[in-house]
């Protein structure tokens, strides 16, 4: 008689890439459990320390300089994958998901809760366009002096399928793991229940859209909730239209399961980019998915 395996439930907490993350395993051994959790929070380090926006040490530091000034330089072979991955997400949103966006911050700062005028957007507009670059792996070459990139809206996803990656190859099937709330399944639970997990409601705090029982795949959100002003009346959401420099209005929030935390978030994004066509864009695509409007009308089939 082969004896079941005794699986223990370890959780993780740690913070990183601005906000709270949390890994969960089930594993037999303590000591396996530990050494995981700590090469996933290193690993989750790294992507932070080499693609911030914040560290002048950064790699993506070294590549904006270059784009400030004009110029070109040979990347290593994991940015060349968030590279291409980036051009397949500009294209499939019609240009709308574009990491050289970024500049538009220096228009809109959402602490001084002040609005913008055009005349302060103009000039970032003209910097901003996938397009005014050249990318042929290994090497981007920057055109247009004053550009930037942003990875803003992939590493932390990229972050998460990792961890799932390093999960499989020590072995563990049964995991868990939350960064910020871009969130993959390493399997269900340890007894093979599924994991319960609640989508925040745009509106009201502390409250949830609905709550999913899943057991593997990826899950990602995105909406104008987490960095905002309002301005009579008004919400301006930190989700920037690359062609307009204005803040998306349509929708409030937008939820997609993937097999990968990467494709999940990124099509949240390009969903709400999209606004009033996102939803059609979103059933089009036919992955599950659960969106709300700003008057409160609810889509999807989650």
């Amino acid at each position: 008689m082969i004896k079941e395996k005794k699986l223990k439930h370890f959780r993780f907490n740690f913070k990183a890439m601005g906000t709270l993350c949390e890994i969960q395993l089930f594993s037999e051994h303590p000591g396996k459990a530990d050494r995981l959790s700590k090469r996933i929070i290193a690993d989750v380090q790294r992507l932070e320390a080499k693609y911030s926006r914040y560290r002048q040490d950064s790699f993506l530091s070294k590549i904006n300089l270059i784009a400030l000034q004009g110029g070109s330089l040979a990347v290593d072979d994991e940015t060349a994958v968030l590279l291409d991955y980036a051009d397949t997400c500009y294209q499939q949103s019609d240009g709308l998901f574009d990491i050289t966006s970024g500049v538009l911050r220096g228009a809109w700062r959402f602490h001084s809760k002040r609005l913008p005028t055009q005349a302060e957007i103009n000039p970032l507009l003209e910097r901003v366009g996938w397009r005014k670059l050249v990318w042929q792996a290994p090497v981007i070459n920057f055109l247009l002096p004053g550009m930037e990139l942003d990875f803003g809206g992939i590493v932390k996803e990229y972050a998460v399928d990792r961890a799932a990656t390093l999960c499989r190859e020590a072995g563990i099937i049964h995991g868990f793991i939350n960064l910020g709330g871009d969130i993959r399944l390493v399997g269900p639970r340890g007894q093979g229940e599924s994991w319960s997990v609640g989508i925040g409601h745009p509106r009201i705090p502390s409250a949830v859209l609905t709550n999913l029982a899943i057991s593997r795949g990826a899950l990602a959100s995105s909406g104008d909730y987490e960095r905002c002003i309002v301005i009579d009346g008004v919400r301006y959401a930190h989700i920037l239209n690359p062609r307009t420099g204005w803040p998306v209005k349509h929708l409030a929030a937008v939820s997609v399961i993937s097999d990968f935390c990467v494709v999940a978030g990124s099509a949240s994004t390009i969903a709400m980019l999209k606004e009033e066509q996102g939803p059609k864009w979103l059933e089009d695509l036919g992955l599950p998915h659960l969106w709300m409007d700003v008057n409160g009308n609810r889509g999807g089939d989650l």
